[in-house]
């Protein structure tokens, strides 16, 4: 079943056209300092309500290289999440785990990847689902086993009709602290909580695909009076504790900022990338820049695995020159199986 929540308007916001968007503003001063430190719940939500209006203009520019910036932003929330698991996989480690797994480790979630692989295999199914299909029934049960939990038709059917309940709830505060009080009622804890919150999010405004944005502040709000409100919510609805609430809002607003800042920094990757693009000879390149521009990173010697079209000898030699170009980075810091990538 897909949840379909009802839209709200908190604030201005772009909508979906079939003409060109303009490009997003630089974020002001202004509001990166009352991201960094609201005085008050008003000021959070205020921030928070600029950011991701913000963040809301970006998504809808479905820029080419859109994948690559949602990819990157799941392998971030998925080197936080672990770390606060007390995992000691880094974004390198976790990068490394993916890429080099076997034909279909990262699509039928295998115990290969590993806990920690299984954590970014979930940021990453946030990130290039269709946002109208994260929250089934089939999506939930095979997210519960990523993020390492019994998977049960019980838990799921209650997790759903929660969610139900939820997606019908006015108000962004309400949508976060509940996603993320939920989960914790369910024994799930704050993580799972965050990547509903996304899921959610998505959902409310709209966007074909969700952005991992909540995974590096999902330690947020452990404190007593906390955990209280997040075990408010049931069938009367969302109690939400002012302190809690403010404490979200600002995390979202850090987080949008910092999807915008890292989508404008792939944006001059990615023309770099377009630019040299006319430039390649090699049967296949465009296969190649395609995938450069919707995944996190890929590995020069998979063979027919990336291109059938190309053997692994020239697939090292079209990522040299795409290195040597300025076109391409080499993210492993290896002199061998190099990882490359926006």
């Amino acid at each position: 079943m897909i949840l379909r929540p009802k839209l709200i308007h908190y604030a201005p916001l772009a909508t979906a056209s079939s003409g060109p968007v303009a490009p997003a503003a630089p974020v002001p001063t202004w509001l990166r300092a009352a991201a960094a430190a609201p005085q008050s719940l008003e000021d959070a939500a205020f921030a928070a309500a600029a950011a991701l209006t913000t963040l809301d203009a970006v998504v809808r520019r479905e820029e080419k290289w859109a994948g690559a910036w949602r990819q990157r932003l799941a392998l971030s929330a998925a080197a936080a999440t672990a770390k606060q698991g007390g995992r000691v996989e880094d974004e390198g480690a976790l990068r490394d785990t993916f890429v080099f797994s076997g034909p279909g480790d990262s699509l039928s979630g295998s115990t290969t990847l590993g806990p920690a692989g299984l954590l970014l295999l979930a940021w990453r199914r946030l990130a290039s689902r269709p946002a109208e299909e994260l929250l089934t029934t089939k999506n939930l049960a095979a997210l519960l086993e990523e993020f390492g939990y019994a998977r049960d038709d019980e838990s799921v059917s209650d997790l759903m009709d929660d969610l139900r309940q939820l997606a019908a709830t006015d108000g962004t505060v309400a949508i976060m602290t509940g996603a993320i009080g939920m989960a914790e009622r369910h024994g799930l804890g704050r993580v799972l909580g965050a990547w509903l919150a996304d899921a959610l999010l998505a959902q409310r405004l709209g966007w074909v695909h969700a952005v991992p944005l909540l995974g590096p502040e999902a330690a947020l709000g452990t404190g007593a009076g906390q955990r209280r409100s997040a075990a408010s919510f049931g069938a009367t609805g969302i109690e939400i504790d002012p302190e809690r609430a403010k404490n979200l809002l600002a995390a979202q607003a850090r987080a949008a900022l910092r999807a915008i800042d890292l989508f404008a920094e792939l944006g001059r990757r990615a023309d770099k990338l377009l630019a040299v693009a006319p430039k390649l000879r090699a049967k296949g390149a465009d296969a190649i820049i395609d995938r450069l521009l919707n995944e996190d990173a890929l590995v020069a010697s998979r063979g027919n695995k990336i291109d059938e079209k190309m053997s692994d000898r020239g697939l090292r030699r079209l990522f040299d020159r795409l290195f040597v170009l300025g076109a391409v980075r080499e993210l492993s810091g290896r002199p061998s199986f190099r990882i490359y990538g926006l």
